[in-house]
């Protein structure tokens, strides 16, 4: 059966893609590329806010009415929202066929089957007691020519932060056995795979349910004796679980990137408090500090929220103001979601939508001032560039007449990230280069200016 698949939401949600695919294809079904040529489409869903779950819903919706056109022949949806919204989508969808919960994506070819055998009932489902783990076992499939991938180290959380619902569809925290992950990350280089980002709801908690105690920095040892990985970029480190050991790690390890995702989330103590969140800022505060004396160079990405509930004028000022002092390389700011059956959903003195959007745009044009001083630093500098792709070579873009602008010689335009930059969220570099090169390819590259988000440059010989 061709089969096309729809991953939506977050990158560990993509792991279970990649597994779910590894699966069908093992039993024969094909993967398409093309809507027009399916006959059956997976949907991985989210619902983590409100704006992923009415992407789902939509989704979900259009694929509704290709089906009712004699397009297609199935629906499948797996993830967060068949975890969630089971008895919803079965009641309100009649156009899915199979609900497949967050613990059980590993029996997708057994729903599939019996879909085909015919079962009368609609939607088949399968679901798992939701602290079940299910381990990559080499079912994973990745698309040919990719070079990084995610390692999605554990599942589930422990932290029920009052605005989350991920405990409630993800489970507790449970680590992926070390050995398990060594073997799949030796899988991925094997097939190309020279970067290597760490994922989890938490990664820096790895182990601590295994072996008694954070094994993070162990891994990151394991991983970096894997031939042909080049970069491993660590995602998701709460604040209050970086640890010294594991600073030096990063700082010790040359295939470590010097790049640290940190979700903070807010910096009035209030703030913090209310959101279930443990540390305050004076601890942040500290532990980016910390980090800084030790590696220098080290690049801090982190997300905030406005508007959560309660949040005051000065609370609001908290958070302005430690941006301002902080000067993280990347900020991603997110107006509150009230969520369903989350604590927070509850609480009193919920802040107007325009007020929440107000102050994201407030701490956005903050961050757009801080990002452009810190990249205007980069230039001049060499950087290693991973190479993603290339330009058209008639394209009339804004990234090839800046490098001309800023002393290019208007050959072949590559697009490739830095250790600066996580794939998907942050910027680009992109350059010039005398060279044909490949996607995966590390280079040199001299920046030549910069911009808000991106750098610009010329390849030099190595």
């Amino acid at each position: 059966m061709n089969i096309y698949f729809i991953s939506l939401g977050c990158d560990k949600n993509l792991v279970d893609s990649e597994v779910m695919m590894g699966i069908l294809t093992s039993r024969g079904h094909r993967l398409v590329t093309d809507l027009d040529a399916a006959e059956a489409v997976v949907v991985n869903s989210c619902c983590f806010i409100s704006d992923a779950k009415e992407e789902s819903i939509d989704t979900i919706l259009e694929l509704g009415e290709r089906k009712q056109q004699g397009l297609l022949r199935y629906i499948l949806v797996a993830g967060c929202l068949a975890e969630r919204y089971r008895k919803e989508i079965i009641e309100e969808l009649p156009e899915v066929d199979a609900l497949i919960g967050t613990t059980a994506f590993d029996r997708i070819g057994e729903m599939l089957d019996q879909l085909e055998a015919g079962d009368p009932e609609r939607p088949v489902s399968a679901y798992e007691d939701l602290d079940r783990l299910v381990l990559p076992e080499n079912r994973r499939l990745i698309a040919a020519g990719e070079f990084s991938a995610n390692l999605k180290i554990a599942e589930g959380c422990n932290k029920r932060c009052t605005y989350c619902v991920i405990p409630y569809v993800r489970g507790n925290y449970r680590s992926v056995p070390m050995e398990d992950l060594v073997a799949d990350a030796a899988r991925l280089a094997e097939n190309g795979v020279r970067e290597i980002n760490l994922v989890a709801q938490e990664t820096t908690l790895y182990g601590v349910d295994l072996y008694g105690k954070k094994m993070l920095p162990e891994l990151l040892r394991r991983l970096s004796d894997i031939p042909g990985i080049r970069w491993i970029r660590l995602l998701y480190c709460y604040p209050e679980e970086i640890t010294d050991e594991l600073i030096q790690a990063i700082r010790d390890h040359p295939k470590v990137c010097h790049y640290l995702d940190m979700p903070i989330q807010h910096a009035s103590d209030r703030v913090l408090q209310a959101m279930g969140r443990r540390t305050t800022r004076a601890e942040i505060t500290e532990r980016i500090e910390k980090i800084r004396s030790e590696v220098p160079d080290i690049v801090i990405r982190t997300t905030f929220i406005t508007g959560f509930p309660g949040e005051t004028e000065e609370d609001f000022k908290e958070l302005y103001d430690f941006v301002d002092q902080m000067e993280l390389d990347h900020v991603g700011v997110f107006p509150y979601s009230k969520e369903e059956g989350t604590v927070a959903e509850k609480m009193e003195n919920q802040v107007p939508d325009d007020l929440k959007e107000a102050r994201k745009e407030s701490i956005m044009i903050l961050q757009q001032e801080i990002s452009s001083a810190i990249l205007a630093d980069e230039v001049g500098r060499n950087l290693s560039v991973l190479v993603e792709g290339s330009l058209p070579d008639d394209a009339d873009s804004e990234a090839v007449e800046e490098i001309r602008r800023a002393g290019g010689e208007g050959r072949i335009v590559y697009v490739g990230r830095t250790y600066r930059d996580a794939p998907g969220v942050d910027g680009f570099l992109f350059f010039e280069s005398e060279e044909e090169l490949m996607s995966g390819d590390i280079v040199p590259v001299r920046v030549l200016s910069s911009d808000v988000y991106d750098l610009y440059g010329v390849m030099q010989e190595e």
